[in-house]
């Protein structure tokens, strides 16, 4: 699994968000986030991510592609995807990057949150191409 630092996309970063707990690059159009190995991925969490490109991007989602490359092992609240959709939050589409089961696995659980609207990629090529081909 490659990083977004690593890869032929990292010119094109508008803005990278540095957390204790990952990091954040925003794009034209999709974030990529890459959480930290071990972290438990929570509400509070994203919040604050979502407060910065919402403050950088004066956007609440609708016109984003979330892609979280999960290039690291950690965990992810979904029951607080709640919490996302209670304060108006919204996403254009969801993609998860992972080349394991276990990744595969919280993609699908996550879904049942998103109604069809996660798209699992094996690489974040893949995932790139796709949201600049929906952006279009």
């Amino acid at each position: 699994m490659k990083s977004v630092k690593n890869s032929q996309y990292f010119n094109e970063v508008i803005k990278t968000f540095t957390y204790p707990y990952g990091e954040l690059f925003v794009f034209n159009g999709f974030v990529v986030s890459e959480i930290s190995e071990g972290i438990t991925f929570d509400w509070d969490y994203a919040e604050i991510m979502l407060n910065d490109v919402v403050s950088l991007l004066n956007t609440h989602g609708e016109d984003l592609i979330y892609i979280s490359n999960r290039i690291n092992s950690y965990s992810v609240k979904p029951s607080d995807w709640l919490k996302f959709f209670k304060h108006n939050y919204t996403l254009k589409s969801y993609f998860v990057v992972s080349s394991n089961k276990i990744g595969t696995l919280n993609s699908t659980i996550e879904n049942l949150f998103f109604k069809n609207k996660i798209h699992h990629f094996q690489s974040l090529e893949q995932a790139i191409t796709e949201a600049k081909s929906l952006l279009k």
